[in-house]
């Protein structure tokens, strides 16, 4: 794919109906025909899409699909093909410009300091809880269900639950701490059936209310902090779906901040998405659209972050049931969306649409983990066993 890296000039194809060779070899190479007539091919209604993704990449790409300039009856499996061959990276080459921008900006400046936390929690958390009401199965979990026995969504969250309180040997009367507790589902669930008492924050004003609402009459409190300002120390600590937030530069305060608020004898379980690889930047369009700031963590940048601060008791992956999973929450927004698109306009539901398929795609494609760590200090005594 050398070609990928030519001028502009040679990139534009001299019809103006015919598109660009390089993006034709590259669809072509993932399977994929570019007006063609599988599921996962795409249909360009405006020339200018293909301007827009040799220049900006996968923002590009993302936004004219927002704009209604290209279709795709199968966006999940555009997305897994596209991903299989590494496709955006090579769409990194072309707007590599925008690259360098984007590379220098995280060198220089932390997006994720202690006066940015709450960025994420406005713009995508405090979106609506309507949405995600809509979207979520019942105990409203914003992260990847264990599918392993499951029948449905609902029953994959309350599985992951389990899973999760099983792995931390949750015993009653223990303090527990969530890192980034959602709309509570999880801290609900351990202090129903593990009688712990549980400490819930978040970023998200949204998050917070109805939290709080819905652990209403149990042993949990719901607070709106950043995770670098807690004191005390738990018994167990849990992050679930939150590390994707923290930011490499931010990585040896949160460990060591977990480490300071964990007892001896403790035990931290740490669920987060994966890289396969280490990312040099994040996406384009989900920063802007979806979940600014993020970064996908990879195996060695969490291990050599937890080292000489954390022992990995277990390690496990489960990166296919996030696949399945984001697309239980497509099909129930879809079902959801006529009684939604009173408050939110076309624009919003493809953007929600590409962003679920888009990540379906990921995990698809191989390059999206779903990772499950349970770390200790070195000081604990008890033996661990690892729990699936």
């Amino acid at each position: 794919m050398g070609k990928a890296f030519e001028s502009a000039q040679t990139l534009v194809s001299p019809d103006r109906n015919e598109p660009p060779r390089v993006l034709q070899e590259l669809v072509s190479a993932a399977g994929i025909c570019i007006n063609g007539s599988s599921p996962w091919d795409f249909t360009v209604h405006d020339d200018s899409v293909y301007k827009q993704i040799l220049t900006r990449g996968s923002l590009g790409f993302g936004e004219t699909y927002m704009e209604g300039l290209w279709d795709s009856p199968r966006l999940d499996e555009l997305f897994h093909r596209l991903l299989r061959i590494d496709a955006d990276e090579l769409i990194k080459g072309w707007s590599r410009l925008r690259l360098a921008g984007e590379l220098l900006r995280q060198r220089l400046f932390n997006a994720q300091s202690i006066k940015r936390a709450f960025h994420v929690g406005e713009q995508h958390y405090d979106l609506g809880n309507d949405v995600f009401k809509a979207m979520l199965d019942p105990s409203m979990a914003y992260s990847c269900g264990y599918w392993h026995r499951a029948a449905n969504l609902e029953e994959a969250q309350l599985a992951k639950y389990e899973l999760i309180c099983r792995k931390l040997e949750l015993h009653a009367g223990e303090r527990l701490l969530d890192i980034g507790c959602g709309w509570g589902g999880l801290a609900r669930y351990a202090a129903e059936h593990y009688g712990v008492r549980v400490l819930g924050i978040t970023v998200s004003k949204e998050q917070q209310a109805l939290a709080r609402e819905r652990c209403a009459g149990l042993d949990v409190d719901i607070e709106l902090i950043d995770y670098r300002s807690l004191q005390g120390q738990f018994d167990k600590i849990v992050s679930v779906g939150m590390f994707e937030h923290v930011g490499p530069k931010n990585y040896p305060t949160y460990f060591s901040t977990a480490h300071r608020l964990l007892a001896d004898n403790g035990l931290f379980l740490l669920h987060s998405i994966g890289n396969y690889t280490r990312a040099s930047s994040c996406d384009a369009w989900l920063d802007k659209y979806i979940f600014p700031n993020g970064h996908l963590p990879s195996a060695q940048e969490i291990s050599n972050a937890v080292d000489r601060l954390f022992l990995i008791e277990d390690w496990h992956n489960f990166g296919p049931d996030y696949d399945r999973t984001l697309m239980a929450w497509w099909e129930n927004f879809n079902r959801a969306w006529p009684e939604l698109e009173g408050r939110y306009d076309m624009r919003f539901y493809r953007m929600w649409k590409y962003y679920l398929m888009c990540c379906a795609g990921f995990f698809r494609s191989r390059q999206g983990q779903l990772w499950q760590l349970v770390l200790s200090k070195r000081e604990r005594t008890t033996a661990y066993r690892s729990v699936r």
